[in-house]
């Protein structure tokens, strides 16, 4: 059984730094592409970023140039790197696996708050 497990969130002030890490384990299929979502309260989840199994990035407009997002392939592991946080930035942060054909699944999330 898929899972997938955040962990780095935290209390930051603004204009501080977090990395969040996303593990995802149990199997053998690959994964195609991985990202970090974010829920702030009484909104809707959206995507942060996502990156391809060839590397490719994409970016929600509002966290361009100050989050940056890796992974490492043969850990089956995304990171993100957030810098120059903002109170905004305040929310529980979701990692997703999509497996393709096989499925997409979700961590239980990690809050990250950014006090002003």
């Amino acid at each position: 059984q898929v899972q997938v497990v955040e962990s780095g969130g935290g209390l930051v002030q603004a204009g501080g730094s977090l990395r969040l890490s996303c593990a995802a384990s149990g199997s053998i299929l690959r994964i195609v592409d991985m990202a970090w979502y974010r829920q702030a309260p009484g909104k809707q989840r959206q995507l942060v970023a996502l990156i391809t199994g060839g590397g490719s990035t994409l970016y929600v407009d509002s966290v361009k140039g100050r989050f940056s997002i890796s992974r490492d392939n043969a850990k089956n592991t995304v990171y993100l790197q957030m810098n120059s946080l903002k109170p905004e930035d305040t929310a529980v942060y979701y990692c997703n696996a999509d497996y393709g054909a096989q499925g997409t699944y979700w961590g239980r999330g990690t809050q990250v708050t950014v006090s002003s």
